[in-house]
């Protein structure tokens, strides 16, 4: 019987001790879940706040230079830069006779634009180009060579033509470039062959498999990529012309799967065609309808970059019911961030967006939207940054420097590079 109690008060002290440890266990669980939450808290509220300072920003902008990020324009010659309105767009958009004769004039363009956007208090554009090879080169006169997307795809394996994009990009990057209208994303067909003419790598395959390695490239080294034309073309140009898509479901499926499979990418935008497709709100341009803008794209692939349309003067437009003044309206309706518009001019434009805010509080919704998402892609970039003023408040600001950072001291071996390139890889072939 003692020996019996024995071992029962044995059993009781090993309980007792047991609950007091585990009650010191406990509370240094409780302890450390406590500072897990206020962790978290403290994360959330630093979040918000952030989150705020971005939209006291875009509060504080005048209406005319908060709707002149939606655009993306020309502009004049390649010496210095020359401002033609007050409000300065959301990105400019180089052709030929913006692209200087040496690389250090481009980058002193490049700079002045910015400099420019320094001493007037504006926001720092992105500076784009139409780089995607063959005969679709605006770098031409500066960079090394880039053949078709057809030519690379048929020549180079991937992880050749990675190496060649990779040229490409830090050659761009050097002269203060910020973003580049390619790869296009069409698989090529008999229905788009002639307009696309080399621009496309080819079938479903080799579109993704090039389209990867294309996007990866120019975008780890800086330079923002744009997936074209959504959802297709055909062989009718859209500059003259109203292209309608009839698909088979085999087609369609086709021509979805390489877009949504190259969006995973995340690439910094997409650029619609003006296209009409038979069957899927076919009354209206691609760059025009909420179906394929805002229900495919958005809701049903997922993206959340940038939606550009495709230049609104174009004839498939102007021509055909939809002038500019209306269609700056219907690309806003539709989802889209950013309307390229191939003048220098950009203010009549913004005005018919300003008034129609005015009138519809959904409208200036999607506006402020749109804003938002131009604003962000330009703090992932570097652009503008959020930080803590000396009052400790966050804060937006412009990274004047930072865009003013290209260095064409470095332009002449990449393109050395380039050539060199393209003679092992190209020359004869």
């Amino acid at each position: 019987m003692k020996k019996y109690l024995f071992w029962l008060l044995c059993g009781c002290l090993v309980c007792l001790c047991a609950c007091r440890n585990q009650k010191k266990i406990n509370q240094k669980e409780l302890l450390t879940h406590q500072r897990g939450r206020d962790a978290l808290e403290y994360i959330n509220l630093v979040e918000q706040q952030r989150d705020q300072a971005v939209w006291d920003y875009i509060a504080a902008l005048t209406p005319q230079d908060r709707i002149a990020q939606l655009f993306v324009v020309n502009l004049v010659g390649c010496d210095t830069f020359v401002p033609v309105e007050e409000s300065i767009a959301g990105g400019f958009l180089y052709f030929a006779y913006n692209i200087a004769e040496s690389p250090e004039a481009q980058s002193a363009f490049n700079k002045s634009i910015i400099e420019y956007c320094r001493s007037n208090n504006k926001i720092p554009p992105f500076l784009t180009v139409d780089q995607e090879g063959g005969y679709v080169n605006r770098m031409q006169p500066l960079n090394g060579p880039l053949p078709s997307a057809q030519r690379v795809s048929t020549i180079l394996t991937t992880q050749k033509a990675g190496e060649l994009y990779t040229l490409q990009a830090k050659q761009m990057k050097a002269l203060g470039f910020t973003m580049n209208l390619a790869p296009v994303a069409e698989v090529c067909t008999a229905d788009n062959e002639i307009f696309l003419n080399q621009r496309s790598f080819g079938d479903l395959e080799t579109v993704i498999d090039y389209g990867t390695v294309c996007i990866q490239a120019y975008e780890s080294n800086g330079i923002g990529t744009v997936l074209k034309h959504f959802p297709g073309n055909t062989n009718t140009d859209p500059h003259t012309g109203l292209p309608e898509i009839k698909w088979t479901q085999a087609e369609f499926d086709m021509q979805m799967a390489s877009f949504k499979t190259l969006l995973e990418q995340k690439p910094a935008a997409i650029l619609m065609s003006h296209a009409r497709v038979k069957g899927y709100d076919e009354a209206l341009p691609a760059c025009l309808s909420k179906y394929w803008v805002t229900d495919v794209l958005r809701n049903k692939f997922g993206y959340e970059g940038i939606i550009f349309s495709d230049d609104i003067f174009m004839g498939a437009l102007a021509d055909n019911g939809y002038p500019s003044e209306q269609a700056v309206v219907m690309a806003i309706e539709a989802g889209i961030d950013c309307i390229i518009i191939s003048e220098k001019r950009i203010m009549e434009s913004v005005e018919v967006l300003i008034n129609k805010a005015a009138q519809d509080e959904q409208f200036d919704t999607l506006l402020n939207t749109a804003v938002r998402r131009m604003i962000d892609y330009k703090i992932k970039s570097g652009m503008l940054y959020v930080h803590l003023d000396d009052s400790g408040k966050y804060v937006l600001s412009a990274d004047y420097e930072g865009c003013m950072s290209n260095d064409p001291s470095v332009f002449a071996g990449l393109k050395q590079q380039n050539r060199q390139f393209y003679m092992d890889n190209f020359y004869g072939k």
